[in-house]
């Protein structure tokens, strides 16, 4: 499939005014494909090993998930809306993430998909039973495609807090006080996945699963090379649905770089983060505002050293919506907050970071000198 250049010179576009100073320029990438093998729904689940389950499931719960299942293999989380599992932790060897399960829209869809990839539809063992295709994207990553057979009930929601505002008042005689807990996991939100093939892994995604993308991301002095991060939605015509469910940008490595859980609000966000302190976590960064998408943000590590996200009050896009444009920069990831850090970047040197460096230097892949140079220096402003 084939993602025609659109001329949009003279056209005004949604983007204008709204969600980004920038839209495309002729000939450049759409955003979306013309004819994708299906529409997928929504992620489903995230897959991990970890050899310590108990260990992970301690932090689950301080990080706000609830346990939809516990097994000696494996562990599956949930959020409190209905729906699938969040996550699924496996027993293993060594900590690493398997790749994303996607939601499809219906039982039909599989089969679609498996025709046209040349797969199998297969049962898989998820709570309440379900079945799934399995695919590899061109990154490497495993990535599964699920129809559940049941969705999990929802789950005793976390409040919001009623706001006073400098016009409306609609608090009196009443104090606030939100309670020192778990920041309680509502839903999975959006993976970034870092590639070293970026325009292949993002044309896949679009012609095979049908995301959409809600904005580009470019380096400084390369746009005429194309973008080198997308944030990408699914496509569920008029129902606005959030700002990004996959986000994918070029780098060295090949693999996760964190993944978001939507809790009920700021306050939610700010109570959860001094309860993870009090237990010796470490904050990546955060508290802020991110820019591409709008989200309130807060980044912690696992003991494992994956990095997740609380958020609440993201962006809602709907179909109709085109791709902004913007240029890539750290200063850029956040209307307020704290500066960005290094360890939310990935900027602290280390020899398996300087091994992905050389290796993708010398590989078939998008990653050259001027890219690298460029990412660098985008890192740095």
């Amino acid at each position: 499939m084939s993602h025609t250049p659109v001329d949009r010179a003279d056209v005004q576009t949604p983007h204008q005014d709204l969600h980004s100073e920038l839209g495309a320029l002729r000939g450049e990438h759409p955003g979306r494909s013309r004819n994708p093998v299906i529409k997928v729904a929504d992620l489903a689940w995230l897959e991990f090993e970890k050899p310590d389950l108990d260990r992970a499931e301690v932090f689950a719960r301080d990080f706000g998930f609830a346990i939809a299942a516990r097994t000696e293999r494996e562990l599956w989380l949930r959020g409190t809306f209905a729906g699938s599992p969040c996550m699924v932790i496996r027993r293993g060897q060594a900590s690493r993430f398997l790749g994303p399960a996607f939601r499809a829209a219906g039982r039909a869809d599989l089969d679609r998909l498996a025709r046209a990839t040349g797969s199998d539809v297969r049962d898989i063992d998820v709570p309440g039973g379900g079945q799934a295709v399995a695919l590899l994207d061109p990154s490497g990553f495993p990535v599964r495609v699920v129809h559940c057979a049941e969705q999990l009930p929802p789950l005793p929601e976390q409040q919001p807090l009623i706001l006073n505002t400098g016009a409306e008042h609609r608090r009196t005689n009443v104090t606030q006080r939100p309670p020192r807990e778990p920041s309680r996991i509502q839903r999975l939100g959006h993976v970034v996945l870092e590639t070293r093939v970026f325009t292949r892994a993002l044309n896949w995604y679009l012609d095979i699963l049908g995301l959409i993308v809600s904005d580009f991301l470019f380096l400084d002095g390369q746009r005429g090379r194309g973008p080198t991060m997308a944030f990408i939605r699914c496509d569920q015509g008029s129902l606005p649905v959030d700002h990004h469910t996959l986000a994918l940008h070029l780098g060295p490595g090949t693999g996760y770089v964190h993944s978001a859980y939507q809790v009920t609000d700021l306050d939610a966000i700010a109570a959860g983060g001094e309860y993870l302190a009090e237990r010796g976590y470490r904050r990546s960064w955060g508290i802020g505002r991110h820019i591409q998408g709008s989200q309130l943000f807060d980044y912690w590590r696992d003991p494992d050293h994956f990095m997740l996200e609380h958020f609440a009050d993201g962006d809602l896009f709907s179909c109709d919506l085109e791709p902004g444009w913007a240029p890539m920069t750290a200063s850029g990831l956040a209307q307020w907050g704290p500066p960005v850090t290094r360890d939310f970047l990935g900027a602290n040197p280390s020899p398996a970071r300087l091994r992905e460096v050389m290796h993708a230097l010398r590989g078939d892949n998008e990653l050259d000198p001027a890219r690298l140079l460029g990412l660098m220096k985008a890192m740095s402003s």
